[in-house]
């Protein structure tokens, strides 16, 4: 074999082992995209090609910004969440994310203010707080997640969602007694909650479905949510 040959053999050789490299890292790629375990970067350029398509997608900019939240682009990240706020007036987890993000970035009294504005917003409907409060949670900032609950608790004493809520938040946080009380009045107020009797179960409470004149839970929790369209 001349050195011609041999030459060309060798590139062959190269091209083969560069060609099964890539062929091995581009089916690595695609394994870990299909268990959703997008890289960031990678997801960004997903959601700014979507915002091209289509500017005025809320949960989008929400999204985007989470991700420059992650990598501390706090303007970036703010600018985001005003954006999905501008196009969904009631966006609660970029209202939230808002809040966090200027905590994050050391100002402290936009945080606060910006998080009074949007919980007096939010004070005309007793959803409209547990919506926000369940964001403030997400962005664990649970101070003002509780808040929120104990505020929509006072407006709707008797829903068995915000009850089962806040029942759900102590016991994220290992008090086992109010945790307790709250799960079990929600359960008093709607039996047909298996997740909530099974909670109950487990931290050694006995349940029963309630029983007597003029109890119907669920026309509760309707009357509330009624209550609610009519003040929005």
């Amino acid at each position: 074999m001349g050195r011609r040959e041999v030459v060309a053999a060798l590139f062959f050789c190269v091209l083969l082992f560069v060609y099964g490299g890539c062929q091995r890292r581009r089916s690595v790629d695609v394994a870990v995209d299909t268990t959703g375990m997008i890289p960031s970067d990678v997801r960004k350029a997903q959601l700014l090609e979507n915002l091209d398509r289509r500017w005025e997608n809320p949960d989008a900019h929400f999204e985007l910004g989470q991700l420059y939240h992650a990598d501390g682009l706090w303007s970036k990240a703010e600018h985001c969440y005003n954006t999905a706020v501008s196009f969904d007036p009631a966006h609660r987890d970029a209202q939230a994310a808002t809040v966090k993000v200027l905590l994050d970035s050391g100002d402290r009294t936009r945080s606060q203010i910006t998080a009074e504005l949007y919980v007096n917003q939010a004070s005309s409907s007793a959803s409209s707080l547990l919506a926000l409060g369940l964001g403030f949670q997400r962005q664990g900032m649970d101070e003002y997640a509780l808040g929120c609950y104990k505020q929509a608790l006072a407006m709707a004493p008797n829903s068995a969602k915000i009850n089962r809520q806040i029942g759900y938040y102590y016991l994220a946080k290992k008090n086992i007694v109010l945790a307790k009380e709250y799960l079990t009045r929600s359960f008093q107020l709607d039996a047909n909650q298996p997740d909530v009797a099974g909670e109950l179960g487990r931290l050694g409470v006995a349940v029963r479905i309630p029983r007597g004149p003029g109890e119907n839970p669920e026309k509760l929790d309707r009357m509330v949510d009624e209550a609610d369209r009519r003040i929005k």
